[in-house]
């Protein structure tokens, strides 16, 4: 039986991706071992949001080219859609697919094995029209599944590539969704997520009026779900019939990550952002308001070009106002092709890394006060299978979650008592060891 090795960089919608085309392997009859492994296949799925992520992506290229210089290696993700004369240039790659046309990924590999030359079939991903729908045909031993529902993006934010790897808006189709979730929870799965690369935009290239809620009743309407869990969005894409159905429908998880990216508001016009500090935080105090402990976690990018110090105190002084339960810090990463990279007063890397830290700290700060709130009270977990005797799960409202692994059944909803700060997030007791609870999330 051919081994595969896969490995994976980047975001939820690339973890989605892979465990696609690992499932295409395995209809194939290939067996999946670790990316550290001996193998016959190696497919580096890669990402390209900042300098970082393709650096790591050139990296694990030649590390698969190491381990076995006879197989074959294939390039897929964000870097290798907006470079792939790059990764071209590597010596050992065979196949370069992209952000599209995955579903031909073995059909590629088989081909290129014969001749063990190279073969880069990228092509202009502005020409994409439609979803590209691969049915997921391996259920990997977690309790929770991603389910991609969207792809492509035409915000355009200055200092994205994005737009230029994904390509323009395209949905998946409504029956597809309510096909694929009813297969998630037939094999096993209690928690949903979705992702997609503009979640908020669903529906947009559809006919009609379909929208991201419709996409939510899809898989609502699902006998057997457990819990569903929305992937990234925009603020200005959250409608007040949204956050109702979080408000009302205990299987939809009172958590949403809305990225802010900037502090203050001339960063956020210069990097093309939509809304202003002010329209944020009424936003944000308005959900707060209407679902009681609810998570609202964001991403911030810090030393964009033209940050002054100013500007950057302004930042660290409007998130001290917020309640975020969690927050990921980014350093501002130049990328060739987008409009911030031509901007004049580019932040030295030293203030960068400074004002990460400086930011990191404050997030820090926030998720305790966060996390603090909830000790002594419970809350309900949905635990992943255990590792070194312990067991870990989330929230509903994304709390990391420990406890004790005896007598948990993993894919199970326990009521937890939650006991003290533990690791970067809380240590928890088991109240109900028997039955699924559903109670407050």
């Amino acid at each position: 039986m051919p081994r595969v090795a896969f490995t994976t960089l980047g975001c939820k919608v690339n973890q989605f991706e892979t465990e696609v085309m690992e499932g295409l392997f395995k209809q194939r009859g290939y067996e999946i071992t670790s990316f550290d492994q001996v193998a016959d296949v190696y497919v580096i799925n890669t990402c390209s949001v900042t300098h970082l992520g393709e650096r790591k992506s050139r990296q694990l290229i030649r590390r698969g080219i190491r381990l076995n210089p006879e197989a074959i290696v294939a390039v897929s993700g964000c870097y290798a859609q907006v470079s792939p004369e790059e990764i071209e240039a590597i010596e050992g790659v065979n196949v370069i697919v992209g952000t599209q046309d995955r579903h031909r990924i073995v059909e590629l590999v088989e081909e290129v094995g014969q001749s063990k030359g190279i073969m880069n079939i990228v092509t202009n991903i502005m020409n994409a029209d439609h979803f590209e729908d691969i049915p997921l045909f391996d259920t990997p031993g977690r309790t929770r599944a991603f389910l991609k529902i969207q792809e492509g993006c035409t915000n355009f934010c200055t200092y994205c590539i994005i737009p230029y790897a994904r390509g323009p808006l395209r949905s998946r189709p409504l029956e597809s969704i309510r096909r694929e979730t009813e297969k998630l929870i037939a094999a096993g799965f209690k928690e949903i997520v979705l992702t997609g690369i503009h979640l908020g935009a669903y529906g947009r290239d559809l006919e009609g009026t379909i929208t991201l809620v419709d996409a939510v009743k899809a898989v609502l309407s699902a006998e057997g779900l457990v819990q569903l869990r929305l992937g990234s969005l925009e603020s200005i894409e959250i409608s007040d019939e949204l956050i109702e159905m979080i408000k009302q429908d205990e299987r939809l998880c009172p958590h949403l990550h809305l990225p802010l990216q900037a502090g203050d508001n001339q960063v956020l016009r210069m990097m093309n952002r939509h809304y202003t500090l002010a329209e944020y935080r009424e936003l944000i105090h308005s959900i707060q308001e209407k679902i009681k402990d609810i998570g609202i976690s964001t991403d911030i990018i810090v030393g964009f070009p033209g940050e002054t110090l100013e500007m950057f105190e302004n930042a660290l002084g409007f998130v001290e106002s917020m309640d975020f339960s969690r927050m990921h810090i980014f350093p501002y990463s130049r990328r060739s092709g987008t409009p911030a990279a031509k901007y004049v007063d580019q932040v030295p890397e030293d203030e960068k890394k400074r004002r990460v830290q400086m930011m990191q700290e404050l997030a820090e700060k926030k998720a305790v006060e966060f996390q603090k709130k909830f000790i002594t009270r419970q809350l309900t977990v949905l635990f992943e299978p255990e590792h070194d005797g312990l067991v870990e799960g989330l929230t509903g409202n994304y709390i990391r979650v420990y406890a004790n692994a005896k007598d948990v059944v993993q894919g199970k909803l326990y009521n937890v008592r939650m006991e003290k700060l533990y690791r970067d997030g809380l240590w928890g007791t088991i109240i109900d060891k028997d039955d699924l609870i559903q109670t407050e999330c």
